[in-house]
């Protein structure tokens, strides 16, 4: 039997895909990328915005229509929260994925024994706090790997679905993820990625803290083979100095961070109930631009959310600027329904819109001054693509960067590292020339 997988939203997703997949190959599946020709759809859904619903939903009607042979599975968080309805034969809940391919086998024989009826399946989602562990997974490809350490969120911002579809913060335990990066590092991953629903919350289902995920990442750190190490998305408060202080110590990581912002203006701060304000969340980035001063800075940023003034939205405009971020991953607010922000009066659309466009502009224009100041300096570039022999890949500090090493530039495949000299940008990409090492 063949089985093919669509997968929408976040790393978490990703890896869970790569995790699944290897689950149905264990139980004899073949994997294809032809939907129509598949006995099995799997999509992995997301919710994190009503757009990403919208193509959730979507995308099952899509495969259903495609192949109405298969049998569609819809898991992820728009499964989650659906409440079963959707245009599926089976939903399997996010801390279920790991259980995936006996779920689909178990649905197959009910089928074939009851084949005279039409009926479909939808058994109840769950959301149990323990945390589901897939064992070591392994990317069919890129030249990162992406490792889940934890699952789910406490923390109820008054806009996001998310505790709703992953329910409360569940940690992987450390030797487990220990294994996963040293079967990464032996498999020839150069560099590893760790993330989470809300990484700076594992352990804390243990009752340990912040200190718990640096005790990871300096084990991760040590493994002989992993050459850079990456982190996924972090929470301003949890940046204590310790946690810094220690993160300058570990000898791989990657000096990127994506610290969550969500607003530049402590009065919609306060009503989105995040845990902080902007002088709050300065005084974190200046204590990670004294230790890594070439650094660079990305976050998430969400425009129109509801009461936001011209006033306010101009605040996230100006700090944005001011704290020269690389990059703004930019929203318009979606309502997320049972949230408490969905029951505020809200904007309308077409202003989420037209903030979401300005900001965007300003991120642009702000990634493009960032790869201009990388200019003059020596960077390593672990290569991603080599497309028409012109190798690009990613600097330690996660900027985009198209290498020319002359005659010896068809030489390069990806994976390889290469060092050299920034040469140059255009718009956000850097430019790097082998022959000025």
């Amino acid at each position: 039997m063949k089985v093919y997988f669509l997968t929408l939203g976040c790393r978490v997703n990703r890896y869970e895909t790569d995790a699944m997949r290897r689950l149905f190959l264990d139980k004899g599946f073949e994997v294809t990328e032809n939907a129509a020709e598949a006995d099995c759809c799997v999509v992995n859904t997301c919710s994190v915005t009503g757009e990403a619903d919208r193509k959730s939903h979507q995308m099952l009607r899509k495969m259903a229509r495609l192949n109405p042979d298969a049998v569609v599975v819809a898991t992820g968080c728009s499964a989650e929260l659906s409440d079963g309805v959707l245009d599926c034969d089976l939903i399997v809940g996010n801390r279920e994925k790991n259980n995936i391919a006996d779920r689909v086998l178990e649905y197959l024989k009910k089928q074939e024994e009851h084949a005279h009826t039409a009926s479909h399946v939808r058994p109840e989602v769950t959301k149990k706090d323990e945390y589901h562990d897939f064992g070591s997974v392994l990317s069919p490809e890129g030249t990162r790997a992406f490792m889940k350490v934890e699952d789910g969120c406490n923390n109820f911002c008054t806009y996001c679905a998310i505790p709703y579809a992953r329910g409360r913060v569940a940690s992987r335990s450390f030797e487990s993820c220990v294994a996963e990066a040293e079967f990464l590092a032996a498999s020839g991953y150069k560099e590893i990625t760790v993330s989470g629903i809300h990484l700076c919350s594992y352990g804390k289902d243990r009752g340990e803290d912040i200190m718990s995920l640096l005790r990871l990442l300096q084990a991760i750190d040590s493994i002989p083979g992993v050459e850079r190490l990456g982190l996924g998305s972090l929470e301003p408060m949890s940046m204590t100095e310790g946690f810094i202080d220690g993160l300058a110590g570990l000898k791989h990581l990657c000096p990127h961070f994506h610290l969550s912002l969500q607003s530049g203006s402590d009065t919609v701060l306060k009503r989105m109930n995040r845990k902080y304000d902007t002088a709050q969340y300065a005084d974190r980035v200046s204590m990670l631009r004294s230790r890594f001063p070439d650094m660079s800075l990305t976050t998430d940023i969400i425009t129109g959310f509801p009461g936001e003034t011209e006033a306010e939205f101009e605040e996230t405009c100006d700090f944005a600027r001011n704290t020269a971020f690389a990059k703004i991953h930019v929203f318009p607010y979606s309502e997320r329904e049972g949230t408490v922000a969905a029951a505020m009066p809200q904007m309308d659309m077409s202003v989420r819109k037209a903030r979401a466009a300005e900001l965007i502009r300003i991120s642009d224009e702000l990634a493009a001054d960032f790869a201009a100041c990388m200019t003059g300096k020596t960077a390593e570039v672990l290569v991603e693509t080599a497309e028409g022999g012109v190798p690009e890949g990613y600097t330690a500090n996660y900027v985009r960067t198209k290498v020319d090493a002359g005659a010896d530039s068809a030489q390069i495949k990806p994976g390889d590292i290469v060092k050299g000299t920034i040469t140059g940008s255009e718009g956000p990409f850097c430019l790097m020339d082998l022959r000025f090492k």
